[in-house]
This record gives C-alpha cells, structure tokens and sequence, in this order.
C-alpha cells in the first residue's frame, strides 16, 4: 500500500469515519474545514495515531504542523521528510 493510502486508511480508522473509503479521501484536498470536514480534535488523534503509527515528532500548535496536515499529500511530505 502506498503512503497516501496508508494515511487515508489510518485516517478512517482512527476517527471512525464509517461511511467513508480510502478513494473518497483526495489526496489534494483539505482535510480540515471544507475539504473533509475535520476538526481539532480529529486532529489530536489523527496526530497522535501518526506519531505512533509512522514514528514521527509532532510539534503540537506550530504553524509548521497545522500546513503538514492540510492534506493527506502534505502529511506524506512530512512523514517522508522524517523518515531519514
């Protein structure tokens, strides 16, 4: 499975998004607000299931942070980035 997947899994898995398939998710579209309609607190468990599950730091509340996870091919940029 690819990275984009593999986050859009970890995504529906973590939040429980039912109703919701990993080709549902666009890789290029926002996950929070309009795009797929997640919030903060989504985001505290997405962050905490993609420290744990890819073995990144996270910083929390950093600008930085809030621009890796707009979307599901941000967030593969970060992970990749960490990756080293």
């Amino acid at each position: 499975m690819n990275l984009h997947n593999q986050i859009k899994q970890l995504i529906i898995d973590c939040l429980d998004l039912e109703d919701v398939t990993v080709d549902d998710i666009e890789t290029d579209a926002a996950l929070f607000g309009e795009g797929l309609g997640l919030d903060s607190i989504d985001a505290l468990e997405l962050g905490l299931a993609i420290k744990k599950e890819f073995d990144v730091k996270i910083e929390a509340n950093s600008d930085a942070t809030k621009a890796h996870f707009f979307s599901v091919a941000s967030l593969a940029s970060f992970i990749e980035s960490q990756r080293v």
